[in-house]
């Protein structure tokens, strides 16, 4: 009798076991707490993401965070207390670049918060330590930087092209260099579980523009992913209209450069692999006109029939 109910608590563990990471590793859950690039402090990119089935988030960029939490328990993406859902379910952050609209939620929340890390490259993390959290601005909530240092934040450095587990969850990333209005510095974050993947750009200008090469290298690393079917979605912004001088981009992508990236990209990849990603559209800028009009640019020009998708904060993505 023992013997059967011994064997029978190990099928059932061994089942549960696989059917969980079976479940968590097809699929990741998104959920925008902020979309918009520009001046609406309630609204900034911010976008926690977790495998599938799992609690265990991360934050890609911090701009907003408690009223994006608010607007996804509005929308039944998430259940509980806004400071709570903070404090336990996200488990770090992922900062691409040092800008406000990337950081001010980060900042203004983190009395409330609990300790976790800070990931980033280190031009990125020196900038929060020099600036931000330091007792002029704020106050040093962080490990490194100026005394006191209260230590609930510990800075993780990225190295380029190194992976590095995400602590607290499920999954992995690896860090790139992007060129954000030459010589400043972004940053684009490979997000994996098993053998799924994310990838999520922070702001970024068109090489052709900022002269650079970083996009086209990254597009190298990433296309096997896309011939295997391995990765699931692509952030990438789109924060001007066309009408926009190159001059006047700061480091930004137009819907035209949008798609002159994405069309280097495909022509890495083989026949129509690339239309099985996702492409989720992020930091369009204010005015509303603005805005419109830089949607309907991505949707009739889509020539390459991609899947484009336009996140609404506090709404619910999944990613298969």
């Amino acid at each position: 009798m023992f013997n059967k109910i011994l064997a029978a608590i190990i099928f059932l563990s061994v089942y549960t076991s696989n059917s969980w990471g079976q479940e968590i590793g097809t699929a990741f859950t998104i959920i925008p707490l902020g979309v918009k690039g520009g001046d609406d402090e309630s609204n900034l990119s911010s976008y926690m993401i977790a495998p599938k089935g799992s609690a265990n988030y991360v934050c890609l960029d911090a701009g907003t965070i408690n009223a994006g939490i608010q607007k996804a328990i509005e929308y039944k993406s998430l259940r509980g207390i806004s400071e709570e859902i903070q404090r336990k379910k996200i488990k770090g952050y992922l900062i691409s670049h040092a800008h406000l609209d990337h950081v001010a939620g980060l900042i203004i929340n983190s009395p409330a918060d609990t300790s976790k890390n800070i990931y980033g490259i280190p031009s990125v993390l020196n900038i929060l330590k020099d600036k931000y959290f330091t007792w002029d601005a704020w106050a040093n909530f962080a490990n490194e930087g100026e005394k006191p240092q209260l230590k609930k934040y510990t800075y993780f450095p990225l190295i380029e092209g190194n992976t590095n587990l995400l602590d607290g969850t499920e999954m992995k990333v690896k860090a790139f260099e992007l060129s954000h209005g030459n010589p400043y510095k972004s940053t684009a974050f490979l997000i994996s579980h098993n053998d799924s993947y994310v990838l999520y750009l922070g702001d970024t200008g068109a090489d052709e523009i900022e002269k650079s090469d970083k996009l086209a290298s990254l597009w190298q690393t990433i296309s096997p992913l896309i011939n295997q079917g391995q990765l699931k979605a692509i952030f990438l912004e789109v924060s001007f209209p066309n009408e926009q001088p190159d001059k006047q981009l700061f480091g930004h992508l137009t819907p035209k450069l949008f798609f002159s990236e994405i069309g280097k990209l495909k022509s890495l990849t083989d026949g129509d692999a690339i239309k099985k990603v996702s492409f989720i559209v992020t930091h369009i800028k204010p005015p509303q006109r603005s805005a419109e009009k830089i949607k309907h640019q991505l949707l009739t020009e889509n020539a390459l029939n991609l899947n484009l998708i336009f996140p609404k904060q506090g709404k619910l993505l999944t990613i298969n």
